[in-house]
């Protein structure tokens, strides 16, 4: 008995091997083809926004940027890869299971929030108790602010791979119905999965984008 979720469970593997997850190294097979072949209009495109989103990300981190923003602008660049080719048919997409999410966002905040507290202590303090709040609701302001930073990783995790799953969802339940429909029925689905096929690539790069610009800001609050 197979259910919805399904095409999501890294089950498939061959000589013990979990040959599922290797799609998630299936990006780094782009990166040579840069180096060595002319480029080409996409090349171009996808160095020009690398680097767009690079300068964005050296303002958000400030002054105190040391080199941390390539690790932002990689880390986007990893996650567009991964959430593109799970939209290939028979590729298992990576990124909607919160062993690869959660991989990704925990030990990020882990370091930000130990190199916060050893460095930056009473700055990290400072940021519990916003400005100009009154006396009385200090106690319930450090309360949520700590709540707050502690389901950060969280939140990030959960965001990138329940985005994935419910279109890739969606383009199930779509499909599975296409057996039983006529020709006309049959055209207009069609049309819409293609057209939800196009929103699933802009919703793979906005989620790569949040992602990566949540953690740079994460990242800045700790300077």
């Amino acid at each position: 008995m197979t259910n919805l979720f399904s095409s999501f469970d890294p089950m498939s593997s061959v000589f013990n091997l979990s040959l599922n997850w290797l799609s998630a190294l299936l990006g780094l097979s782009f990166l040579p083809y840069l180096y060595w072949a002319m480029q080409t209009r996409w090349s171009l495109l996808w160095a020009n926004t690398t680097i767009a989103i690079h300068k964005e990300f050296k303002v958000l981190l400030g002054p105190t940027d040391s080199g941390a923003s390539i690790l932002f602008v990689s880390l986007f660049s990893f996650i567009v890869f991964n959430n593109f080719l799970g939209l290939l048919p028979y590729v298992f997409t990576s990124s909607s299971h919160l062993t690869m999410t959660l991989a990704l966002a925990l030990p990020l905040w882990l370091s930000f929030m130990t190199y916060g507290i050893i460095v930056h202590t009473q700055h990290m303090l400072a940021h519990l108790v916003p400005s100009g709040t009154p006396g009385a609701l200090m106690p319930f302001m450090v309360l949520i602010e700590t709540v707050s930073i502690m389901i950060r990783p969280w939140t990030l995790a959960v965001r990138l791979a329940a985005n994935m799953i419910a279109g890739h969802l969606l383009l199930t339940l779509l499909g599975n119905t296409g057996t039983s429909l006529s020709f006309t029925l049959l055209s207009v689905l069609i049309l819409a999965q293609i057209l939800l096929l196009i929103l699933e690539a802009a919703v793979a790069v906005i989620q790569s984008y949040v992602f990566a610009v949540l953690s740079t800001l994460y990242a800045s609050e700790v300077n």
